[in-house]
C-alpha cells in the first residue's frame, strides 16, 4: 500500500512492534526480578508502557478519522489539560465568568478557526484579543485580590493548553508543493519524535545518567539522560525522513530543534509543579499522570516546528 495512508500504516505497524517487544521486556523484568511487584522501578515502567498502548490506539482512530478526528482529539486533550492547568491557580469566586469564557468560548474557538484554516486569525486570537478580554472579564467582576496573580495564571494557562497545543492539528491546514494529502504524516513525525525523546531521556537517564540538569527543578533529569535520548530521539526522526517533505538533514535538524524544545519544556513544566507542591499535574492516565504531563514536551515543540515548516516548506 502506497500514499499517506499507507506510509501513516507502516509507521503504526513500525510502533506496534516497539510496544511488543517493549511489554515482552517489561514482563521479562517483572518476572524474573520483581514477580510480587515490589520493584517500583519495573512497575512504573511496565505502567507507562500499557498506557502508551492505550494513548497511540487513541492516536490512530484520531488519525485515521482525518482531519476532523484530530482536531476534535486535541480540543478534548486542550480543555482535560486546561482543567488541570487550572486546580493548580489562584481563584476566587470573581473568577467564574473568566473560567468559563475560557472552557466554553475560547477553546472552541481556536479549534473552530483552525477547522476553517484562518491562520491570520487563530495566530493571533489567544495572544492578542484573548489576552486583553480576559483582564477586562476579570477586573469587572470587582475583586482585586491577587488580580495579578489569576490574571496571568489563566493567560498562561491558556497558552499552554489551548493556543500551543492547536499547533498541532495546525499543521494540516499547511500547503507543501508536493506533499497534498500528506500532512497527518507531520503529526505523527512530530508526537513520535518528541514522544520518543522524553522515553530514551528517562531510560538513559537510569541506565547511565549521574550529573543533574537542574536539581532544583526535576531531580530525575540528567546531562546523560538528555544527551542520549536528545541524540537517539534526533536518529530516529532522520530515519523517519521518509514521511516528511524534509530531505535527510533537514530531518535531523528539525528533530534536534523540537527534542530540544520538548526538553525544556519539560523542564519549566516541573518547576511550576515544583512550585505548586505536586508531582504530576492529574492522575488520568494511568503511570503517565495527567494530560500535562504528557502534552508539556509537545506544547513548546509544537508551534516551533509549525512555524519552522510552514516558513520554510509552505507555499502560502
Amino acid at each position: 500500500m502506497t500514499g499517506p495512508n499507507g506510509d501513516f500504516l507502516f509507521l503504526l505497524l513500525g510502533i506496534g512492534g516497539i510496544l511488543v517487544l517493549a511489554t515482552t521486556i517489561g514482563a521479562i523484568l517483572k518476572h524474573r526480578i520483581a514477580p510480587d511487584g515490589s520493584n517500583p522501578t519495573i512497575e512504573n515502567l511496565n505502567a507507562r508502557i500499557m498506557a502508551w498502548w492505550g494513548m497511540t490506539a487513541l492516536l490512530a482512530i484520531a488519525f485515521l478519522a482525518g482531519r476532523t478526528g484530530v482536531i476534535i482529539l486535541f480540543a478534548f486533550c486542550s480543555f482535560a489539560a486546561l482543567r488541570e492547568f487550572m486546580t493548580l491557580t489562584t481563584k476566587s469566586a470573581a473568577d467564574h465568568w473568566p473560567i468559563a469564557v475560557a472552557f466554553f468560548v475560547v477553546l472552541p474557538v481556536q479549534y473552530y478557526l483552525i477547522w476553517i484554516d484562518w491562520y491570520g486569525l487563530y495566530s493571533i486570537f489567544i495572544p492578542v484579543y484573548v489576552f486583553l478580554l480576559l483582564p477586562i472579564i476579570t477586573v469587572l467582576q470587582g475583586d482585586t485580590r491577587n488580580v495579578f496573580i489569576r490574571i496571568s495564571e489563566t493567560q498562561w494557562a491558556l497558552m499552554i493548553c489551548v493556543f500551543c497545543a492547536s499547533h498541532v492539528p495546525a499543521l494540516l491546514t499547511l500547503q507543501i508543493d508536493g506533499y497534498e494529502g500528506r500532512n497527518i504524516l507531520l503529526i505523527a513525525f512530530l508526537i513520535v519524535v518528541v514522544q520518543l525523546s522524553d522515553v530514551l531521556q528517562y531510560t538513559w537517564g537510569k541506565l547511565i545518567g549521574k550529573h543533574k540538569v537542574a536539581p532544583a527543578l526535576s531531580p530525575s533529569k540528567t546531562w546523560e539522560g538528555l544527551v542520549g535520548g536528545v541524540a537517539s530521539a534526533t536518529m530516529a526522526g532522520t530515519a523517519l525522513w521518509w514521511i516528511t517533505p524534509f530531505t535527510v538533514w533537514q530531518a535531523a535538524a528539525m528533530s534536534l530543534a523540537i527534542t530540544l524544545c520538548g526538553f525544556f519544556g519539560g523542564l519549566v513544566m516541573s518547576a511550576i509543579k515544583r512550585d505548586r507542591g505536586v508531582k504530576d499535574w492529574g492522575h488520568l492516565i494511568a503511570g503517565h499522570g495527567g494530560f500535562i504531563d504528557r502534552l508539556d514536551s509537545v506544547v513548546f515543540s509544537a508551534p516551533i516546528f509549525f512555524h519552522l515548516v510552514r516558513y520554510y516548506w509552505s507555499s502560502v
